[in-house]
């Protein structure tokens, strides 16, 4: 059986829009947000757990659910993303054999391991190179990278332009869009 999506939709009722509504109505009364705001949070928690996502809900707040097993893994990951990947090591991290961490990991971020991993080592060049701080090479071994031809050939594949072009393209852009 295939994991459910990490993320889905559904309609909003009409007891948590009235629920979310007072609570922003709090805002504007800071004395009586003191003592009615907890009271209001526990009552959206609750229409949030009687709702369609409830079982999505109930997940995150486990300690040991797959969805914060693959949280771990993640976290991990966004510290060593220079590292050499091995699957196998980051499902021992999350406490899953590798078939049903690739799977969980895969319906949580819509991407395999070695994906995700690319795509922060990409982000994180293009950010040294935006800066000024790295030229495409250097950028390139900064972030894991053995060879820079592999890297750029990755970079234009997410970004659509080669990095010197790319980083131009970006310094051109309003700064408003920049940091958007």
């Amino acid at each position: 059986m295939a994991p459910a999506p990490a993320l889905s939709v559904s309609a909003v009722t009409p007891e948590l829009t009235d629920a979310a509504i007072r609570m922003l109505r709090l805002l504007d009364s800071p004395e009586d947000a003191k003592v009615l705001a907890p009271l209001i949070e526990r009552e959206i928690l609750f229409r949030l757990l009687q709702g369609e996502q409830g079982a999505k809900v109930r997940e995150i707040a486990m300690a040991d659910s797959r969805l914060q097993r693959v949280s771990r893994a993640i976290g991990w990951l966004k510290t060593n993303y220079r590292e050499t990947l091995r699957v196998d090591d980051l499902a021992e991290t999350a406490g899953m054999s590798a078939s049903a961490f690739h799977s969980h990991f895969k319906s949580i971020t819509a991407m395999s391991p070695l994906q995700y991993q690319k795509q922060l080592r990409l982000q994180e060049a293009r950010r040294l190179m935006l800066l000024g701080m790295r030229d495409a090479a250097s950028a390139s071994y900064d972030v894991g990278y053995s060879s820079p031809s592999q890297f750029s050939r990755e970079y234009r594949r997410l970004f659509g332009l080669p990095p010197s072009q790319d980083i131009e393209r970006l310094r051109d852009l309003p700064q408003s869009l920049v940091a958007a």
